[in-house]
């Protein structure tokens, strides 16, 4: 069994051009107002609504520290800060914005973590 995640946007074109140009996601299923987005076993899907849900926080994982190193280069402006080590979590991350205002989080684990 999967799971999709829904999240509602004020712009669903822009959202979808996002994360699918900027991040590297696919779009999987399209429907009358949403579409469903696949990342790797992800799926995020953005309905268009007239307010946007911002609340929570979508996370990518890489496989390695330059897997978070290109994606800060790809998203330019919308970092918060550098990639840094979280040494509670055992991970290397930085967090950046989307187009709504939602908190995303770019991390790698470094320890050695079970294949999904």
């Amino acid at each position: 069994m999967s799971a999709i995640t829904f999240f509602a946007t004020t712009d669903l074109e822009r959202i979808v051009g996002f994360y699918t140009e900027t991040v590297g996601a696919d779009v999987w299923l399209e429907q009358p107002d949403c579409t469903i987005l696949q990342y790797d076993n992800q799926l995020l899907g953005f309905c268009e609504r007239e307010e946007a849900d911002t609340e929570g926080i979508v996370t990518f994982v890489s496989p390695d520290r330059a897997g978070v190193e290109e994606m800060h280069e790809r998203l330019g402006e919308r970092v918060r800060e550098e990639p840094h080590e979280n040494e509670r979590y055992e991970i290397y991350q930085f967090f950046a914005d989307d187009p709504d205002g939602r908190t995303v989080e770019f991390q790698t684990f470094l320890h050695e973590i079970d294949e999904i």
